[in-house]
């Protein structure tokens, strides 16, 4: 292997070594994070010179896991389901998210917004999952209404809630091409 090849593997495996850490244990120590990475302190600093910067590439790489699933899950599967499956994903990232909220004070506090392109990239997204449907939903309500199931913690009711809000969006593109197929003709130029 060589050495960038190397590097990159160390830093994809402390980013998911850290993810659990900061998930299960909020006072993990970069140094135990680096061992059970098994990788030296000195590679964890060379990729990380702090803990909120190992802190920030953890949220965002769950976030670019979410959003790279959309294309993915589009090859994959119908429209429809890709959507649904898309809509599951997001709940799994919202969860992590809020499980990662204490080790992100910590990012805030140095004034730091992991947030900040977070909306944009989830619009993208969205956006790329509702067009195949012809879907009139907007992706910022779609969203909003996501998070809003995500808050739920009976599991069988978030996933009637999100069929209702999957049915919600199909509607809307029905109607919406219903409309297209039966508006009349053009009039005729004089």
């Amino acid at each position: 292997m060589n050495v960038r090849a190397d590097a990159v593997r160390n830093r994809g495996l402390l980013i998911e070594v850290a993810r659990d850490a900061f998930t299960h244990h909020k006072d993990a120590t970069l140094g135990a994070i680096a061992k059970e990475a098994g990788v030296g302190i000195g590679t964890l600093y060379r990729h990380f010179p702090t803990r909120e910067a190992l802190i920030e590439a953890v949220y965002r790489t769950e976030l670019e896991k979410l959003c790279d699933a959309a294309p993915e899950l589009l090859r994959t599967h119908s429209p429809e389901d890709a959507l649904r499956e898309w809509m599951n994903h997001f709940i799994g990232y919202i969860n992590a998210k809020h499980d990662l909220k204490d080790a992100l004070q910590a990012v805030f506090a140095l004034g730091i917004n992991p947030f900040e392109h977070s909306r944009a990239k989830l619009v993208e997204a969205i956006t790329l999952l509702l067009t195949p449907l012809g879907a009139t939903a907007e992706p910022l309500d779609v969203m909003t209404l996501v998070v809003a199931v995500s808050q739920n913690d009976d599991e069988d009711q978030a996933g009637r809630l999100l069929d209702l809000i999957m049915a919600g969006i199909l509607h809307g593109a029905e109607t919406r091409h219903a409309g297209l197929r039966s508006a009349p003709p053009a009039p005729a130029p004089r």
